[in-house]
């Protein structure tokens, strides 16, 4: 069995945590009072990091966040600024990624341009111009968020002089919304702190995306298997089907993709189209993938989409089927292939592949001919969703 051994200070007494790979360990938030565990992680500016990295700020606040969970994405600025402003008044801040990638369902990604991979959190930093540490601790056994007992992200713990906890909860309630919050309330107990008063409200309930702990990975593999298991199909398609799939006269981004069996770049591309798909299905998203490959090639087409396995994600059924279809994946088989292409993008010129996101209503939002950028991809599918959809609490 591997073990790793993490120390930690709880009041004035060295207490030594032994985690282990298995089977799930307790996690249990730390108690006002108590001493900041130490711990010695990697940060995304090429240092490691411990607790007495810390040592010259009077107050520590330490943030267990991540890249994916939308309340932590909303809060992330918030919490930026928060460090901008408070640096000249002896406050620092860490922000540490407590998510494991096992433990992370693809779906669970849906409002996230980003992995929890440590390679993907430096691009947070670069994106979001961070000026705090932000380190990793996605590893098994991922020994500080445990021995901090972080539930969820964000989760906030704001530390005094001596390192023993003021306050730990919510940064605000602002849930997914990145704006002003109605209560501010790291920051009222920060003011507390600094005016010398006791915290009026030292806990507080962590609303957020619970945390992705690596021993997750079992039910990870589970709903891979799920999905391995749905049915694959590909139907017809003629020039007015494709006109009213243009039209999109629904609430959904759908994401159009032209492609053929004998393009290369369309083939490489395939297996990240269905990642995204699955990533992004769990919002109002749909992949459409339409070969346009002779005829005679139906069984190809067929058996390779089935190889790649491009089912309907279970979000997507229903509005699939209410539009009377039974499939997000077609075939051309007509002999009018210009009329075709200009029912779905008048403006591609006809190499593949060639991709088209359109928005409700059938404005083309973006568009884009040659193989994908997967990034580039991401970035505008999460961009488009955030635009068109005020995002909900689950």
């Amino acid at each position: 069995m591997l073990t790793k051994t993490f120390t930690a200070l709880c009041a004035t007494v060295a207490v030594t945590f032994t985690v282990t790979a298995d089977p799930k360990p307790k996690v249990t938030t730390l108690e006002i009072g108590a001493q900041a565990p130490d711990f010695s992680l990697p940060g995304t500016d090429g240092k490691t990091y411990t607790l007495n990295s810390f040592k010259d700020a009077k107050y520590l606040m330490t943030v267990f966040t991540c890249n994916h969970c939308p309340d932590a994405i909303a809060a992330r600025g918030k919490i930026n600024q928060f460090a901008k402003d408070y640096k000249d008044k002896g406050v620092e801040v860490v922000a540490i990624s407590s998510a494991s990638m096992d433990g992370v369902m693809v779906w669970e990604n849906a409002f996230s341009k980003y992995d929890d991979d440590f390679e993907s959190m430096k691009k947070v930093v670069k994106e979001y111009e961070l000026v705090h540490p932000y380190l990793y601790d996605g590893e098994e056994p991922q020994a500080a968020s445990q021995a901090y007992g972080a539930v969820a992200t964000p989760h906030v713990f704001i530390f005094g002089p001596e390192r023993k906890l003021l306050y730990q909860g919510q940064f605000d309630d602002g849930k997914r919304d990145p704006g002003p919050a109605e209560n501010n309330t790291a920051i009222n107990a920060m003011e507390e702190i600094l005016a010398g008063k006791p915290v009026s409200k030292p806990t507080s309930r962590v609303f957020g995306c619970s945390t992705k702990w690596y021993w997750k990975k079992d039910m990870v593999a589970e709903r891979k298997k799920e999905w391995a298991e749905k049915p694959v199909s590909v139907a017809p398609i003629n020039t007015e089907l494709a006109k009213t799939l243009a039209k999109n006269d629904t609430n959904k981004l759908r994401l159009i993709n032209l492609w053929s069996t004998t393009c290369g770049p369309c083939v490489v591309e395939f297996p990240m189209l269905v990642e995204t798909y699955q990533r992004h299905a769990l919002r109002p998203f749909e992949l459409i993938t339409i070969s346009i490959d002779d005829k005679e090639d139906a069984k190809a087409v067929s058996d390779f989409v089935i190889e790649q396995h491009l089912p309907l994600a279970r979000w997507t059924e229903k509005s699939v089927k209410k539009e009377g279809r039974e499939t997000n994946n077609f075939h051309f088989q007509g002999d009018d292939l210009e009329a075709f292409a200009k029912a779905i993008d008048p403006e591609w010129q006809g190499p593949i592949p060639h991709s088209v996101l359109i928005a409700p209503g059938g404005e083309v939002v973006w568009r884009h001919t040659g193989e994908l950028h997967e990034q580039e991809l991401r970035n505008v599918i999460v961009d488009e969703l955030a635009k068109a959809q005020k995002p909900k609490n689950h």
